[in-house]
This record gives structure tokens, C-alpha cells and sequence, in this order.
């Protein structure tokens, strides 16, 4: 759901903002999380409490005694982040406090774990910032299939073998599923467009991860697929290495039917 004072998220790019995310965090170098992370708080500044669910983010940034947060925080479990966040949100209410509040999650805690919290507090109408951030695994715990995990990715769940190319699912589109249920504004992001992360700007670029917004019900394409091949962003990762050319044709095939489904939703 939207917050309406948080701030232009064009800010980012002067890198005028002070940084609310810390140095001394055990991610890896150049991890996307991190990166997500302290370019959010750019964006919203020190007047917001953060609800974190059990998550690669929550490993890298607060594992006690200390923590890279410089705003309020809250660990909370894999599957409550936006039952707390719907809760703080109430409190602040309550006491007019002009502070607010931000649930984040991986894709197990929002896609499959916390999925019945998010519905929840869509449902009810909390005014909570929910930013998901998709490994498109569960990443933390081994990297097992989640309901993100792309078709043919490899995963410890979905192995590569004889009788299986990997995962034989496609993603559940969760964006679309709270568009539906009645939140006011729904958006997907990259951080490929904040820096030089050119893998994530190619799974823009090739539509197999699609740029867009729904407000009151309206989709806004953000960014087209620039015509690039499918294959051009698998065969750059490992995950994606096993699969022959019948199975690239049939990830394009389906890559190129959803954006043929978004461009005519656009046009109603």
C-alpha cells in the first residue's frame, strides 16, 4: 500500500540523502539486499519504523547485539511482518504520530509464509508501506523453491535431472493479487535502475521481470522490454545453465504472452 509521505523516490539518484543504513553489515559485497536497503531509507528518511520478517535482510543487518539500522526497527517472525506492521501503524494512529511504517520481506515471507498477514492487512486498509524483496528462493535456508522461483530455475527442491529441467511452476503474480484485492497502489521495482547492476536491468530489458504500477485498479507499463532475448539472461546464471534451447523457447514463448497480457490491460 502506498504512503503518501514518503519521499520522491527521484532523490535517490542525486545521493544527496543521508544514509540510514550502516556500514558493518555481514552481507556479501555488492549484495542486492544491501543495496535495496540503504537506497529505501534514501528514499523515506529517519521518520519511519521498519517491521523486518525472519529474511536474508534481517541475517546481513541485526544480528544482535548489534545492528546497521539507523532508523526504528523491529525483527519479527517469518510470517508477521505486516500483522506488527499493521499494528504499529494502528498505535501511531492512535497517538498522532506523524512517524511511519514500512513492513519488509523476502519472497518466502510474502509470497508463501506471510501471505495470509499481507492479505490481512490489505484487507483492512492499514496505511503501511510493503516492500517485498525477491531472492526468488528462500535464499537464507538453502535455496529452496518458493512461489517467486521462475519456471526451469534450479533450486535444492527443484533439483536438475533425468525426469524434471527444475521448477515446473510459474511465479505467483502477488503484485497483481493485492492489486485485486484492493490496495491502492501496487508497484514493481529494480534494482537495476539504481546503479550499474546490469544482470537485474537485463531481466528487465528481456520482460522476464515486467516494470509496472496499479493504482485504483489502472496499470502503467513503467519500462518495456527492450526486444532482448530470453536467453541472453538465463544462460548469464548458473541456476538456469541446465536447460536446452526447447526449454529457452518455452520460457519465451511464456514471457512473450504475459507482456502481451499486460500491454492489453493497459489498453481497457
Amino acid at each position: 500500500m502506498k504512503n503518501k509521505d514518503v519521499a520522491d523516490i527521484s532523490q535517490l539518484q542525486s545521493g544527496s540523502d543521508k544514509d540510514l543504513f550502516y556500514q558493518g553489515h555481514t552481507s556479501c559485497a555488492g549484495c542486492p539486499a544491501a543495496i535495496a536497503i540503504r537506497n529505501m531509507l534514501k528514499a523515506t528518511g529517519p521518520n519511519i519504523i521498519i517491521s523486518n520478517a525472519t529474511s536474508c535482510s534481517e541475517i546481513i543487518s541485526s544480528c544482535y547485539p548489534e545492528t546497521s539500522w539507523g532508523v526504528p526497527y523491529i525483527h519479527v517472525a517469518f510470517e508477521t511482518a505486516a500483522a506488527v506492521a499493521s499494528g504499529i501503524e494502528a498505535a501511531l494512529k492512535k497517538t498522532k504520530s506523524s512517524a511511519k511504517v514500512i513492513a519488509l520481506a523476502g519472497d518466502g515471507g510474502t509470497f508463501d509464509i506471510g501471505f495470509q498477514s499481507l492479505s490481512g492487512m490489505v484487507d483492512r486498509g492499514h496505511d503501511v508501506l510493503y516492500i517485498c524483496y525477491s531472492n526468488e528462493s528462500y535464499s537464507n535456508t538453502g535455496v529452496q523453491r518458493s512461489s517467486a522461483t521462475p519456471y526451469g530455475a534450479w533450486t535444492t527442491t527443484t533439483p536438475v535431472g533425468k525426469f524434471s529441467i527444475g521448477n515446473q511452476r510459474n511465479p505467483k503474480p502477488v503484485a497483481e493479487m493485492m492489486a485485486v484485492q484492493g490496495a491502492p497502489y501496487v508497484a514493481t521495482a529494480s534494482i537495476g535502475y539504481l546503479k550499474d547492476m546490469e544482470r537485474a536491468r537485463l531481466a528487465v530489458e528481456t520482460g522476464m521481470w515486467v516494470l509496472y504500477e496499479i493504482e485504483n485498479g489502472k496499470l502503467t507499463i513503467n519500462m518495456e522490454p527492450k526486444g532482448k532475448p530470453v536467453a541472453d539472461y538465463l544462460k548469464a546464471q548458473g541456476r538456469f545453465r541446465h536447460l536446452a534451447e526447447k526449454e529457452i523457447s518455452e520460457i519465451q514463448r511464456r514471457v512473450d504472452e504475459d507482456w502481451k497480457g499486460y500491454k492489453n490491460r493497459t489498453e481497457i
